[in-house]
């Protein structure tokens, strides 16, 4: 079965940190592709060897994310 998780990136000095926001499994790499296929990697072997954490409630469609401008003195 394929599950949707959020990711988040941002950048930290020359790497850019990969975060799956359901799991908190984290990873890294040099561009932002590096970066997902890392946490890939990282999120199935961690499902791998913790089996019970994969629940039906995981979404099948990844949310909408937007951001927010907040003008603030």
């Amino acid at each position: 079965m394929t599950y949707k998780f959020t990711t988040s990136i941002h950048k930290e000095g020359k790497w850019y940190v990969a975060r799956c926001l359901e799991l908190g499994v984290v990873s890294q790499g040099l561009t932002i592709e590096e970066s997902q296929a890392n946490l890939k990697e990282a999120v199935e072997l961690y499902l791998e060897d913790n089996e019970s954490v994969v629940d039906k409630n995981f979404l099948k469609q990844a949310p909408f994310f937007t951001t927010l401008d907040v003008n603030y003195a």
